[in-house]
């Protein structure tokens, strides 16, 4: 604990004036203590988009620390035209969808998901406070992609399509799909 206090007091000594463009411009240089304070600054947000687009803790941890990586070899490719924060956040989503593509076939072959019923847990019927996140893991892969990338994170559905190498037309169907299993698992009845 103490050491990890005296990182902070020192990162805030070096970087406490910086900008995060200082720290762009130092990490394109090589410094490995800029990007460590980019890392820490933005690991919480990447984690999150690629729980929610991963379904799984572990494939997210992977997922995350693959985007870190690609970020040091690739920072140069960071222009400044947008915000770093949304283009890391660009860059996540791919990442995600990439290494969960690389991953789904050997995940399935080694625990035959297909047929393991995860996705068939009953909802709570007593809960009050309906916790949004379990509900949008339980999803099926691709209604799950579609409802994070569209709902949660604001992409269009051509957008979407482009990345998951779908039509716009089923990006749409499965963001319906989604809502509606969804409702399903909250008891919400369509009238």
């Amino acid at each position: 604990m103490e050491h990890t206090q005296q990182r902070v007091v020192h990162a805030n000594v070096v970087f406490g004036n910086k900008s995060e463009h200082e720290l762009i411009c130092k990490t394109k240089e090589g410094d490995k203590q800029a990007f460590r304070t980019l890392y820490d600054d933005h690991i919480g947000r990447v984690y999150a988009l690629c729980y929610r687009l991963t379904g799984e803790k572990g494939m997210a941890e992977d997922a995350s620390q693959e985007v870190f990586i690609q970020l040091w070899k690739k920072i140069a490719n960071f222009d400044g035209q947008s915000q770093f924060s949304t283009w890391l956040h660009s860059v996540t989503a791919n990442i995600a969808i990439s290494y969960m593509r690389k991953q789904k076939g050997w995940v399935q072959r080694m625990f035959n998901l297909e047929n393991s019923g995860i996705n068939e847990m009953p909802a709570e019927e007593n809960s009050t406070d309906v916790d949004l996140e379990a509900l949008i893991i339980r999803l099926p892969e691709r209604a799950r992609m579609v409802f994070v990338l569209h709902a949660l994170e604001g992409y269009r559905h051509e957008d979407i399509a482009k990345m998951l190498n779908m039509a716009v037309g089923s990006s749409k169907a499965q963001f319906f799909r989604a809502k509606q299993l969804l409702k399903e698992f909250m008891g919400v009845d369509d009238e």
